[in-house]
């Protein structure tokens, strides 16, 4: 899970949306309350990769992972960009393949 979340923050400060792609299911879903809305399917994480971490420079740094058993885990960062600072929250859901299937995200 660690190298899994490791690899996201990677490539998504790297603004490498192909490659951030690879680490989701096809089916993947990110609902972020923060922004109000859902992105599904890698179409989805495709348009919220551009817009939020690519058209904002954003730059991810892990502070904490707090695993729930083998298949999920919550993840704290802190964001930086065009938009400012702020700290975030990740509830990331990993399914059987190794793929993220799911990502709840919010800010504190």
């Amino acid at each position: 899970m660690e190298d899994l979340i490791d690899s996201f923050i990677r490539r998504a400060n790297a603004f490498d949306v192909e490659g951030t792609l690879t680490l989701f299911a096809s089916d993947a879903v990110i609902d972020d309350v923060s922004v109000g809305d859902a992105f599904t399917g890698r179409d989805g994480v495709r348009q919220y990769l551009e817009r939020f971490f690519v058209g904002y420079s954003t730059r991810t740094e892990l502070l904490s992972i707090e695993k729930e058993g083998r298949s999920r885990a919550v993840v704290r960062v802190d964001f930086t960009g065009d938009f400012g600072h702020e700290i975030g929250l990740l509830k990331i859901v990993v399914g059987q393949d190794g793929l993220i299937t799911r990502i709840d995200a919010d800010l504190e």
